[in-house]
């Protein structure tokens, strides 16, 4: 269900400015599959994604001279995009499966 997925997307996101052009229910669709911390890696990362693009040319004095506020960039869909091609899901579907057989012989009914 993509709005769970959302809602953790929402959470990880809850400190970040997010540009307008991003779509979370459409990013809720591409992590199907992902757990909980695959979901904050792909946050986390595409955040850095912001700041790398806003440091990028910039030599080391001029990137010491920046402050906070100036580092912080809206994390664009681009940059969600971006950080799916890095990151894939860490539980296969044949972990899943194995799971769910595990559950359905010795988990409580």
């Amino acid at each position: 269900m993509p709005s769970g997925r959302a809602e953790l997307l929402k959470i990880n996101l809850r400190e970040l400015e997010i540009d307008p052009d991003v779509n979370l229910e459409t990013i809720a669709e591409k992590i199907e599959g992902y757990s909980g911390a695959d979901i904050t890696n792909v946050c986390r990362d595409a955040s850095m994604m912001a700041m790398r693009r806003r440091i990028e040319g910039l030599t080391p004095e001029q990137m010491r001279a920046l402050s906070k506020s100036e580092l912080q960039m809206p994390v664009t869909m681009m940059d969600f995009e971006q950080a799916l091609k890095k990151i894939s899901k860490s539980v296969s579907a044949t972990d899943l499966e194995k799971y769910e057989k595990w559950m359905a012989e010795f988990g409580s009914s």
